[in-house]
């Protein structure tokens, strides 16, 4: 800059001589409701191996897995508080039927992988409940995935075991 400012009165007056606009920051436009012709909003849910599709719609709270009842694809306890968790913190639990289809990986990763698509079909059928599961970490892929195995080593990292004679 040519000449130096040494007050806000000088600053004001810089200010209000440009003939520059000034860039105003305006909040973006509220997130929409995105769902289909019968009322559904999908997602897709992924942990490790794992890859969820998932429907949810207004309805009782049913979950419908590979065209099983959650309590019967998901035997464990564990698993089933895990696919209950987003409702749960968003603060709609039984108001929504859910319907999945999971390929890949084992129990636990569906699990996850059903849970983070749940989640995520949650906050695109209602965008005021993004804040809730953002906050829980819901809506944030968990990227840990098993490390491959080396060649020259029994695992990943186990070495194979060592032999004096």
């Amino acid at each position: 800059m040519a000449e130096e400012i040494k007050s806000l009165d000088e600053l004001n007056a810089v200010v209000e001589g440009s003939a520059a606009p000034v860039a105003v920051e305006t909040d973006a436009a509220p997130r929409e409701p995105q769902r289909d012709a019968l009322g559904r909003a999908y997602a897709t849910g992924k942990r490790k191996d794992a890859v969820a599709r998932v429907w949810i719609k207004p309805g009782s709270g049913k979950v419908v897995v590979n065209g099983k009842e959650m309590d019967k694809y998901f035997a464990r306890p564990v698993l089933q508080m895990i696919l209950r968790q987003p409702f749960q913190v968003a603060g709609v639990e039984n108001e929504f039927d859910v319907m999945a289809t999971v390929k890949g990986g084992g129990l636990s990763g569906q699990a996850g992988a059903v849970k983070h698509g749940i989640s995520k079909a949650l906050q695109v059928y209602e965008p005021s409940l993004r804040a809730a599961l953002k906050a829980a970490g819901f809506l944030t892929r968990d990227s840990r995935v098993v490390e491959r195995k080396k060649f020259g080593k029994r695992k990943a990292r186990r070495s194979f075991q060592f032999s004096k004679r």
